[in-house]
């Protein structure tokens, strides 16, 4: 029997990330190893690597399995240590097969070309890796990698879920904030939806489908773990399956606290529907503010305003649901723009941020538009994190701007009141676990301003 290592990377120790503050079970390798074909489970062994968690060295894993295959998933930010990690295994045993799968090849598979890398499961991922080890197992290797880009994009979803027994060792590490232990479920793909910023709709091709809510139910029936993050890129879209999702769960006595995406618009006109899911179990949703500037907006393709966006952060507070807020900061944001997100922030009572430098990802609509903007080399995957400044700020230094940043993030995050709010509401040693996280944040930034 051949072994078969799957591999989740850790991050680049210059990535500025949510690891510190979130760690989620890798559920692409879990759907791999639920839906290998029955006629090849005599052949291969499926092991999952979570390099997160498992401190030890890519060569400790060589040894002691032995694999004859080696795939890897990641993002954009671990092109270079897949590309350097597959020439480590091709050093070991030059007969390891290397293949690379997850979001990133589906919409970049060209940023994975390598001597080092033999297939690219960029195209039907799951289906993809069955035709690897099929082709494997049939000594037909010279036919895969074709095979798999002749494929059409499936958009129906009829594959077994996923296999969270596959990582039993990991599970109860696996958190996002004061979600813990955390499981992760995926209810549909891409979004109908068209942010000019955005990578989801590209991953899918511009396609939207849906599982259907049997089959959620199902699966939500067999996951042990009471906190719940639902991976849609845009859960909160469809208000009738929201209303049979939400039935669903009283019919089914299903009792678990839900994490999920949603968009301002759906909120601020759906507030009884949003009442109904919190009475279910709705905590917390992300939400795309991404700007408290009509003319951002407007140039993003949002499809939203402030307006909506205040009254989105109003329904969540008063339910007492965590609005977990995201935005995007511009590179021509000055002083004042800095101080005018504060005080919006503070008005709205918005009290989880999360601040990105604007970041035109390869594959999205705004690549092209920045390039001549760019300060750092595209090449240097491990900054374009969504963290790290990567085009030139034009009224002040890069220095200044990372510290706008964490000022804003502390002042927004870190104040008494809120403080004090989060330990009434989870318990002191979730909030102690997430002040350590953010101070190692806080700590890759400051080293940035060091560095300028």
């Amino acid at each position: 029997m051949t072994n078969v290592l799957l591999i989740r990377p850790k991050p680049h120790k210059d990535t500025i990330g949510l690891k510190h503050v979130m760690i989620c079970e890798p559920l692409e390798l879990e759907y791999l190893i639920s839906n290998l074909h029955d006629e090849l489970k005599a052949d291969y062994n499926l092991i999952i690597v979570d390099m997160l968690l498992d401190g030890r060295k890519l060569k400790t894993h060589l040894e002691k399995h032995q694999p004859g295959v080696v795939i890897f998933t990641g993002y954009n930010t671990h092109v270079n240590l897949i590309k350097d990690f597959s020439k480590d295994v091709k050093s070991y045993d030059n007969n390891i097969i290397t293949a690379v799968g997850g979001v990133h090849v589906e919409v970049v598979p060209d940023d994975f070309k390598d001597g080092n890398i033999d297939v690219l499961l960029w195209k039907n991922g799951i289906d993809a890796f069955n035709i690897l080890l099929k082709g494997l197992k049939e000594n037909s290797i010279k036919t895969i990698q074709e095979t798999i880009d002749q494929q059409t994009l499936n958009t129906t979803f009829t594959y077994k879920h996923p296999d969270r027994e596959s990582n039993a060792f990991y599970r109860d590490k696996y958190y996002y904030m004061f979600h813990n232990p955390c499981a992760l479920i995926k209810t549909s793909f891409g979004c109908p939806f068209k942010c000019s910023f955005c990578f989801c709709h590209e991953i899918t091709k511009g396609q939207y489908y849906e599982r259907t809510i049997e089959d959620v139910i199902s699966e939500l029936k067999g996951i042990k773990e009471k906190e719940i993050y639902i991976v849609d890129d845009n859960f909160l879209f469809s208000e009738n399956r929201i209303r049979t999702f939400i039935r669903a769960l009283k019919e089914a006595d299903i009792n678990k606290n839900y994490l999920v995406y949603g968009r301002a618009d759906f909120i601020a006109d759906n507030p009884e529907l949003m009442a109904d899911f919190k009475a279910v179990g709705l905590h917390g949703v992300i939400v795309g503010i991404e700007s408290v500037r009509e003319a951002d907006l407007k140039s993003y393709d949002k499809l939203t305003t402030v307006k909506i966006n205040e009254e989105a952060v109003a329904i969540l507070n008063k339910l007492d649901v965590e609005c977990y807020s995201t935005l995007i900061i511009p590179l021509d944001f000055n002083k004042k723009d800095f101080k005018d997100l504060k005080v919006w922030l503070r008005k709205t009572s918005v009290n989880f941020v999360n601040l990105q430098p604007l970041t035109p990802l390869r594959g999205t609509d705004i690549y092209d538009s920045y390039v001549n903007d760019f300060i750092e080399d595209p090449k240097d995957v491990e900054l374009w994190d969504m963290a790290h400044i990567v085009l030139k700020p034009k009224y002040m230094s890069k220095r200044l701007f990372y510290f706008r940043i964490l000022k804003l993030y502390y002042e927004i995050v870190m104040p008494p009141k809120h403080l004090i709010r989060l330990v009434k509401k989870f318990g002191l040693r979730p909030n102690i676990k997430m002040l350590i996280g953010s101070s190692r944040v806080s700590l890759q930034y400051i080293i940035k301003m060091i560095r300028g």
